[in-house]
């Protein structure tokens, strides 16, 4: 089997990663329109040629959305690893030597082609470097087994369940997904057990004294607060008296019916502001349902929705876009 291959179908993706077996699948979701996820893809052409027993999988996020969704997806590229059908390592962004770093660890034990530096453990002070950031990722961060919407052991759910239960605003890091993590902030931290929680890069503790915290009503004090997603929705609605909801933005949009739609807004000589939705799966999720509107673009004037391309189409037409952008109809 070649192993620089393309997942078309939800199916592929799955056949692919039942006969990779043990070892390594590198799969990278991509979109065409995206210049870093070309550049990824040479990447990945060349790291094929060396490691001979790793598969290379391309699959195009937007055209495969159930696997995008499964693996919670929200930009490209991103990069999944995954052995024998189960996902061992995440990587966000455009990042090139961390792929090669990634692909050479990973692919220890999967046949030839593992490379030099996979034979040993990293640097100290590169994990201690690396451990530092993910500590300061995020204002509040959670090591984890798993992730929220699946923890991976009791300990892990109930922390997630307080959290959410004092509405903490958080990100988290599944330490199932990378064992040199795992292993090494038991080390740098001094504390020998999952979870873990930070707060602006400081250790907290583990469950038992986020408990503790919780409590006493000393966790909302600590830790930051979520906003919640209607109001996150109502505050970039009304960044603008009109505001469109796109895919892309003014200057590069990102599917057909966005660039239609900027042709009309620029012929209105109205102005208006974008949300790129392919940066937020959150937004783009949640004003589906907030607005009852299924699809996008969609067009908002003065916090009130005014549909999509074919109504502004119809607008155009009619006469009306100008004036109905202006809010005066």
């Amino acid at each position: 089997m070649a192993n620089l291959v393309e997942a078309t179908s939800s199916q592929k993706f799955e056949d692919l990663l039942s006969k990779a077996g043990k070892c390594l699948s590198v799969v990278h979701f991509q979109a065409s329109w995206a210049p870093q996820c070309a550049q990824m893809n040479e990447v990945m052409a060349e790291l094929a040629k060396e490691h001979t027993h790793t598969t290379f999988v391309k699959l195009e996020a937007e055209s495969v959305p159930e696997v995008s969704e499964k693996y919670e997806i929200t930009s490209v590229p991103t990069i999944l690893f995954f052995k024998s059908g189960q996902k061992v390592d995440r990587l966000d962004g455009a990042h090139a030597p961390e792929l090669t770093k990634k692909v050479q660890r990973l692919s220890v034990g999967a046949g030839a082609g593992g490379g030099p530096e996979a034979q040993g453990e990293p640097p100290q002070e590169d994990l201690n470097t690396r451990l530092k950031k993910l500590i300061n990722a995020a204002p509040c961060m959670l090591f984890m087994k798993g992730s929220p919407q699946e923890p991976r052991c009791g300990f892990s759910r109930q922390i997630v369940q307080i959290m959410k239960e004092n509405n903490i605003q958080y990100s988290s890091f599944d330490i199932l997904s990378d064992e040199d993590v795992r292993h090494g902030l038991k080390t740098f931290s001094n504390w020998p057990t999952y979870p873990q929680v930070y707060v602006n890069g400081e250790l907290m503790g583990g469950l038992d004294i986020i408990k503790e915290l919780a409590e006493s009503g000393e966790l909302e004090n600590t830790c930051p607060k979520t906003v919640s997603l209607e109001h996150r929705l109502k505050s970039i609605i009304n960044r603008s008296p009109v505001m469109l909801f796109m895919k892309g933005n003014k200057e590069a949009a990102k599917c057909g019916f966005s660039r239609q739609i900027l042709e009309l807004m620029n012929s209105s000589g109205v102005e208006y502001s974008t949300f790129d939705i392919l940066q937020d799966e959150e937004v783009r999720q949640g004003l589906k349902t907030y607005s009852n509107w299924p699809t996008y673009p969609q067009v908002y004037v003065k916090g009130e929705l005014i549909g999509g391309l074919d109504i502004i189409k119809e607008l155009n037409e009619t006469g009306d876009l100008t004036s109905v952008l202006n809010g005066e109809s």
